[in-house]
């Protein structure tokens, strides 16, 4: 059994060498325990520091792709060099790396798949109330969209089986977390969470530089995840803010001519307009059928991926 234990780096200069020395050297159900670097266009030393420090795999990605793309490839590289398991976790050392071992048992157990490693965001002393109402709500919503019972979406902190890892197919630039989730749970993979430490803040967030940047990059990320696997209950609930006052002014119409009688008058902007909404709502109706239909096609593409993975191996 081979465990790879995956680090994410942009401009991680100044962390990378405490966080890789608090990585364990050896982990219960394991034969090899590996590091890989993903060396994502940093333009500090994070390059030279994880070759002076040992590191046994270095990725350079050659320019700043984004932490999901770091992590994708991540786990590309991982799968070729025959991890069983995969463990991401952070370069700026955020998550306790002794949490490891207890991260990746359920897996070793055959009882999870994926595991995430929740934070205790509600008694985390660097988070401030609005970070945390918003952690909870982000957290409640990719519940709903990926019909799991993860109790922090956000953790970078995770461990994957192979079968996960290739299962996985990340199209969000903004980051892998949410979307891993989704796809774990419309995959009907085993999802479990583990509590774990977090060790104290080295830097600021580089995905966001402020509360309102993370709430519309974080909202626009659960939107575009809802529209790709949600694509027939999305539009049907667009199609509603339609319907419904078309549905409205036909009762008010039928009600109007038939006990308010008026010859003079014609209702004929009332009916343009209901005219107008029915449309769009019905349009929208057809696009989320449409949607449906390339979903089940993608479904069919992410088949021949795993395939394609699996016997890569073979």
């Amino acid at each position: 059994m081979k465990l790879i234990i995956q680090l994410p780096c942009f401009n991680e200069e100044d962390n990378l060498s405490k966080t890789v020395a608090d990585l364990p050297k050896e982990v219960e159900g394991f034969d090899e325990v590996e590091y890989l670097v993903i060396d994502d266009g940093s333009t500090d030393k994070t390059f030279e520091v994880a070759k002076k420090i040992g590191v046994h795999h270095i990725i350079q990605l050659g320019s700043n792709r984004g932490l999901a793309t770091a992590f994708k490839l991540g786990i590309e590289y991982a799968l070729d060099l025959g991890a069983d398991v995969v463990v991401n976790t952070d370069g700026d050392n955020q998550y306790c790396a002794k949490d490891i071992p207890k991260l990746v048992k359920p897996i070793i157990e055959k009882k999870a798949d994926m595991v995430i490693g929740c934070r205790p965001i509600r008694n985390h002393p660097e988070f401030g109330s609005r970070k945390k109402i918003l952690q909870v709500f982000g957290s409640w919503a990719l519940r709903k969209i990926s019909n799991t019972n993860v109790r922090d979406a956000a953790s970078g902190f995770r461990a994957f089986s192979r079968e996960t890892c290739q299962r996985l197919n990340i199209f969000s630039q903004f980051s892998y977390t949410m979307e891993s989730l989704i796809q774990a749970g419309n995959n009907g993979l085993r999802l479990a969470s583990v509590d774990i430490r977090v060790n104290k803040k080295t830097r600021e967030s580089r995905l966001f530089k402020n509360i309102p940047e993370f709430i519309f990059k974080s909202g626009s990320t659960i939107l575009l995840m809802f529209l790709l696997y949600r694509p027939g209950r999305f539009f049907t609930l667009c199609s509603c803010f339609f319907l419904i006052p078309s549905l409205l002014l036909g009762v008010r119409f039928l009600y109007l001519i038939n006990f308010y009688a008026d010859s003079s008058r014609t209702y004929l902007p009332s009916l343009i307009l209901l005219s107008i909404l029915a449309l769009a709502g019905f349009l929208l109706i057809s696009i989320g059928l449409i949607g449906i239909k390339i979903k089940a096609l993608r479904q069919i593409q992410h088949e021949i991926l795993y395939i394609t993975r699996k016997n890569k191996r073979n």
